[in-house]
C-alpha cells in the first residue's frame, strides 16, 4: 500500500493542501494520502514534532510522512529524508525531524541539487514529489547522499532526582488541557508513595485515572494515552484558568520516608 501522511501549518482555507496532494496524485493516482493535521501553529516546529511523534508509530511500518513546516525559511538547511523505526520522513532540515526521537535516525539523506529547484512552494515542488515517489517504491537514497548530522533542536528535558521531578508543558491541547513531558515510567520509578504535584498556584496530592475522576471545575492530573502527565480543569480551559502555557514548569515533590 502506497501510504503518505501529510502534516503542515497550511491551514485549510487556501489552495496549499490540495495543490500538494494534486502534485503527489499526478505522480501516482493510487496513493493513499492521510492528513495528520494542517492546523499546526504557524512555523511552530515544536508543535509539529510533538504531534507527529505522538502518532506516527500508529501507522503501518513503511509509511512515508511528508512534513511541511516552515519549509521556506532561511533557517532551513536544505531538504532531507530520514528513516526512523521503519518509517520514512520527508521534510525540511530545520530541526523538526530531529525531535521525533531521543536518538539519531539510522539513515539520513540530504536531497541532491538535481532534485531541488528554486521554489516559493517547496512542499509542492520538491517534498511532495519525492514523498510520492518513495511511497511508490523508490528509495530515499535515490534522491541524494548520506548526511552525517541533521540540524537539531533540543526539546525540554525533565530533571529527576529522588526528591523531585521538574518538567514542563509540552502542549496545550484544543480543550485547554496541558500535556507535560513527565513520563509515567519515571514517576513510577521514583514515587515512594507520597508526593505533591505543583503547578501554577495549585497543589495536588493524587493522580487520577481520567478527567471525570474530579468534580467539574476541579483540577485533575493523570497519565494520558502517551504515558505523559496531563493536567487541567474538568469542564474548564485549564491553560486560561491556571495561567499556564507552553514551557510552564510543573513539579512533583516526593516525600521521603524515614528509615
Amino acid at each position: 500500500m502506497a501510504l503518505v501522511t501529510f502534516l503542515s501549518d497550511f491551514g485549510d482555507c487556501d489552495y496549499y493542501v490540495p495543490a500538494v496532494k494534486a502534485k503527489m496524485l499526478s505522480i501516482n493516482p493510487q496513493l493513499n494520502i492521510v492528513d495528520i493535521t494542517h492546523h499546526i501553529e504557524t512555523y511552530d516546529i515544536a508543535h509539529a514534532a510533538f504531534v507527529l511523534r505522538s502518532v506516527y508509530k500508529d501507522f503501518p511500518k513503511g509509511t512515508v510522512h511528508l512534513v511541511a513546516i516552515n519549509s521556506t525559511s532561511n533557517m532551513t538547511a536544505g531538504y532531507i529524508g530520514i528513516k526512523l523505526e521503519e518509517h520514512i520522513f520527508i521534510g525540511p532540515n530545520n530541526g523538526v525531524l530531529s525531535m521525533l526521537a531521543d536518538y539519531d535516525p539510522g539513515i539520513v539523506v540530504q536531497f541532491a541539487d538535481i532534485h531541488i529547484k528554486d521554489s516559493t512552494f517547496p512542499a509542492k515542488d520538491i517534498l511532495g514529489p519525492i514523498a510520492a515517489k518513495v511511497a511508490s517504491g523508490a528509495a530515499i537514497h535515490d534522491f541524494g547522499g548520506p548526511l552525517k548530522n541533521i540540524k537539531k533542536m533540543m526539546p525540554r528535558q525533565i530533571k529527576a532526582t529522588k526528591k523531585q521531578i521538574v518538567g514542563h508543558v509540552l502542549r496545550v491541547d484544543n480543550y485547554g488541557n496541558l500535556i507535560t513531558n513527565i513520563p509515567k515510567d519515571v514517576f513510577n520509578k521514583l514515587n515512594p508513595g507520597k508526593f505533591t504535584l505543583e503547578f501554577s498556584r495549585e497543589v495536588l496530592t493524587e493522580i487520577q485515572n481520567s478527567y471525570d475522576n474530579v468534580e467539574p471545575g476541579d483540577c485533575f492530573a493523570f497519565f494520558n494515552s502517551l504515558d505523559f502527565l496531563e493536567i487541567g480543569i474538568n469542564h474548564g480551559h485549564g491553560a486560561d484558568l491556571l495561567g499556564l502555557k507552553y514551557d510552564s514548569p510543573v513539579m512533583i515533590n516526593f516525600e521521603q520516608f524515614e528509615e
